[in-house]
């Protein structure tokens, strides 16, 4: 029998109280996924795994009165447990922010490409409009551009024809900053309009989106049905890539960070290398995705644990480090979308 709601958890047997269920925005929920098993990716020559490394770009995108907002950042800097100032700006944030745009990102380019690894930058659009030589080298070094939206904000709560405006706005500024579109996507902060919304705008632009990373439901990529293509003749769906929040160094920025020192971030990376790497071994492949901030991993200190961990995997056998937009052509090209199933 149902009991009465308390403390705003749903009675027992209470049916789903989404305010979006059965709209274009409602995007199923798996639990089960890929079941024990899993599925073999069957990446190129044979490769056990695949890697990719990720550096999130956002420095000058973040919350400032500068931009227009109400207050100071303070999250992902070195003292995130300071409070964020209202209506006026925390100079010493903005410079923490501006040392990752200045110095961390070359520091991280730097170790990528003198081991000829390529990227993925999740770049936040108007971080690469206030520093185009970044860009460019992006670009010139032969690394992916993927979105991570045109402000380093939290979009819950915006309205959707605002959001849908910042989707456009950072499809165009892409373009204009590297020569391209993105083909994938990252918000970090989405709404639950987010999915709904980037369908609904690279469908109106004639864009591919390739992939769509808001998730971290697992070690592959999967597919999802969109609802919009509900009674669709030739549905399209969406390809799911999964991103990480343990083997991402905004641990050592947050206050309740598991990364103490760079010798603790470097052992769990490997640690969890190791385990991915056996069970390719055994047959059954899977992706490593390490996220990076040029705030955080650019510092000489921490840049080390990056170094070494692109060392230790670079003496492997087998090993696939590409971008994420490889990753998913791949997996297209392999396992193309059916309706109703993951892959």
């Amino acid at each position: 029998m149902a009991t009465k709601q308390l403390n705003g958890i749903g009675a027992l047997d209470a049916p789903s109280v989404d305010p979006l269920q059965g709209t274009k925005y409602d995007f199923p929920r798996d639990s089960v996924g890929f079941g024990r098993k899993s599925l073999n990716p069957e990446w190129p020559n044979g490769a056990k795994i695949a890697v990719s490394f990720v550096i999130n770009y956002e420095e000058g995108a973040e919350r400032t009165v500068l931009n227009g907002d109400e207050r100071s950042e303070n999250a992902l800097w070195e003292q995130s447990h300071v409070p964020f100032r209202m209506g006026e700006r925390a100079t010493n944030v903005e410079s923490d922010y501006d040392y990752g745009s200045r110095v961390g990102v070359w520091r991280l380019l730097d170790i990528f490409e003198r081991h000829r690894m390529p990227v993925t930058a999740y770049a936040v659009g108007m971080a690469l409009e206030k520093n185009p030589e970044v860009a460019k080298a992006f670009v010139d070094g032969g690394h992916e551009v993927a979105s991570h939206a045109y402000r380093w904000i939290d979009y819950h709560g915006m309205k959707p024809d605002e959001e849908k405006e910042y989707i456009i706005r950072q499809l165009e500024s892409l373009k204009k900053s590297t020569g391209q579109y993105p083909v994938g996507w990252y918000y970090g902060r989405l709404s639950p309009y987010s999915k709904g919304l980037l369908h609904e705008v690279f469908s109106e632009m004639n864009l591919p989106l390739l992939y769509e990373a808001d998730t971290y439901a697992d070690d592959i990529p999967y597919w999802v049905d969109v609802p919009v293509e509900k009674d669709h003749s030739s549905p399209r769906g969406m390809l799911m890539m999964p991103y990480t929040y343990d083997c991402n160094d905004l641990r050592y920025a947050v206050p309740a960070g598991a990364w103490g020192s760079m010798g603790a971030f470097e052992e769990y990376l490997k640690s969890a290398f190791d385990v991915l790497y056996a069970e390719g071994q055994r047959g059954s492949p899977k992706m490593m995705t390490i996220g990076l901030h040029c705030r955080i991993s650019g510092k000489p200190g921490r840049s080390t644990a990056v170094e070494k961990f692109v060392e230790y995997i670079a003496s492997k056998e087998d090993v696939w480090v590409t971008t994420r937009k490889d990753i998913a052509l791949h997996f297209r090209e392999k396992f193309p979308y059916q309706k109703g199933h993951l892959a």
